[in-house]
């Protein structure tokens, strides 16, 4: 099994990088390459185990997710944000389950509940990775990624709940609230303990290489510790993860430049993994429906694939249109966005692994001895609502962004921003300047580097206020930019006398390293590429 993993891992980052190369998206062509594979014969098979998911996969992807949102933006949107993570969940959850429950004979309510908690939480990746390449506003964004965050708590907790009553444990409305409240708050405390915790040490360390290497094991700690104390796993990987985004400013520039770049290769590594197992476990889910009606299964498959994409927009509509009815507090809050924006939320709302971790997770038997009611069917209504929202949903997203003129946020308020700040951040540099200049004796020495320093800060001012300007295309290429092109060069230049005085044996691999490392310090400086 563990050779099979590993091939899948550099199966899947290969095809993910292909993907990233040729500008296609990686989560819907793993899934595609999966469903294709998996039919080969000789092929190991390669099983979704949902503890594997739950405690390895899931949390480093959302400590990411939480270390990349902004907890300003999410709280500005909040009851927003409330609506798509807790109610909707909640509402997929009880609509999806009677449908099922009415349309399955054989299937109790209890086990239609679950089936209805398993597909409740859409997975924001592919619609994160998506909104970002074709240019979503930025609340959408946050809407997309707040929800992201603590749907899968919500969903988890529900299945919870339906799962004791399927099995025949005693549950009550009243212990379904206390089970959701005390996974809310155990995960909200678990998470700012840890986060506090480690943002202490990390503090007192002061060691980049140690400091990422804790970072790492923070989301594995956080879940495991939240679950074993009956809270949120999630919620407390969450809170964690927003707790220290918050708190990396204030970190070294080598730890946060380091965490950054593992972040974002760990999440490379997972989500490829993840799309390409997912199209993998249809084999398995087919064997364990022999012997039933293929037209039964399928008809009843196609009902809640539909039923799944329809409750969104039966939820999304109303949640941010009714509200602003009913209170003039929300209306004067926040300006009521256009339909088409509302439409492209709901149509993000895509299912992914966890929905099929939470489907494997059914137990075999219930407290009786019986076996669970209909669990090949709530699999395989699983896997073909994943499959299919992330192939119908996901492949015309983008279409149907541009088909509704839904535009990204204009940038030039971002870049305005954010020259006004560099202008004030500037002036107190030069002040500070200043103030050292006056501190040196006429004769000094040093005085040649305050005015190199003084070119430096007027440059990083200029350079934001060209960034408002006509393009080089209109105006040529402006100083600041001939400037980095140039220092380009002398960079690469170096670097190659470096490479050959190695290679000659004139300075060894420690020296070269060294030579580098400065190297490629200033090319980073250099580099103003945003992507």
């Amino acid at each position: 099994m563990s050779a099979s993993l590993l091939l899948v891992a550099a199966v899947s980052l290969a095809i993910a990088a292909l993907c990233r190369h040729f500008g296609l998206s990686a989560p819907l062509v793993l899934v595609a390459v999966g469903l294709g594979i998996c039919w080969i014969p000789g092929l190991p098979d390669v099983g979704l185990d949902p503890e594997f998911v739950l405690f390895v996969i899931l949390p480093p992807l959302l400590y990411s997710a939480a270390q990349d949102s902004s907890y300003q933006e999410i709280r500005a949107n909040r009851r927003a944000i409330g609506l798509l993570a807790v109610g909707l969940p909640l509402f997929s959850t009880i609509l999806v389950g009677l449908v099922a429950w009415a349309r399955i004979p054989h299937v109790p309510l209890a086990a239609a509940l679950v089936l209805g908690a398993v597909v409740a939480p859409p997975d924001a990746v592919s619609a994160q990775a998506i909104g970002r390449r074709v240019g979503l506003p930025r609340r959408i964004m946050t809407l997309l990624g707040g929800e992201s965050l603590l749907n899968d708590a919500t969903a988890l907790t529900a299945l919870r709940v339906a799962l004791a009553a399927a099995i025949g444990a005693t549950t009550t409305v009243v212990n379904g609230v206390s089970m959701f409240l005390l996974a809310a708050v155990g995960g909200v405390a678990v998470g700012l303990a840890i986060g506090y915790l480690t943002a202490r040490v990390r503090d007192w360390l002061t060691d980049p290489t140690m400091e990422t290497a804790i970072g790492i094991m923070v989301p594995f700690g956080t879940y495991f510790i939240a679950e074993e104390l009956h809270s949120s796993g999630v919620i407390a990987v969450v809170t964690a993860g927003l707790f220290l985004g918050q708190r990396s400013v204030r970190l070294g520039y080598a730890t946060r430049m380091q965490d950054d770049a593992v972040r974002r290769s760990i999440d490379a590594i997972l989500e490829a993994f993840v799309f390409l197992l997912i199209g993998l476990q249809l084999p398995e889910l087919i064997r364990g429906l022999s012997g039933q009606s293929w037209t039964q299964i399928t008809i009843d498959a196609v009902i809640v694939l539909a039923v799944v994409i329809a409750v969104r927009f039966l939820w999304v509509f109303p949640a941010t249109y009714l509200p602003r009815v009913f209170s003039r507090k929300v209306r004067d809050a926040e300006p009521a966005p256009a339909p088409s924006a509302v439409f492209v939320v709901g149509w993000a709302g895509m299912r992914g692994v966890v929905s099929l971790a939470a489907a494997f997770s059914i137990p075999l038997y219930t407290d009786s001895g019986e076996p669970f009611p209909a669990r090949a069917e709530i699999l395989f209504l699983t896997f073909v609502v994943v499959v299919g929202t992330l192939l119908i949903q996901g492949t015309t997203l983008p279409w149907v962004i541009r088909r509704l003129g839904v535009t990204g946020d204009d940038p030039t308020e971002e870049l305005l921003a954010y020259a006004g700040a560099q202008d004030r951040a500037t002036r107190e540099a030069e002040n500070l300047l200043d103030r050292i200049e006056a501190e040196m004796a006429p004769d000094d020495v040093r005085r040649h580097q305050i005015g190199f320093l003084r070119k430096w800060v007027t440059t990083q001012r200029n350079t934001a206020w060209e960034d408002l300007g006509r393009g080089p295309e209109a105006i040529g290429e402006s100083p600041n930019a001939a400037g980095n092109r140039i220092r380009l060069k002398l960079v690469r230049v170096q670097r190659k006398v470096f490479i050959e005085e190695r290679d000659a044996g004139r300075i060894d691999d420690e020296v070269l390293r060294k030579a580098l490392r400065r190297l490629d310090f200033a090319e980073g400086l250099t580099d103003r590429d945003d992507t």
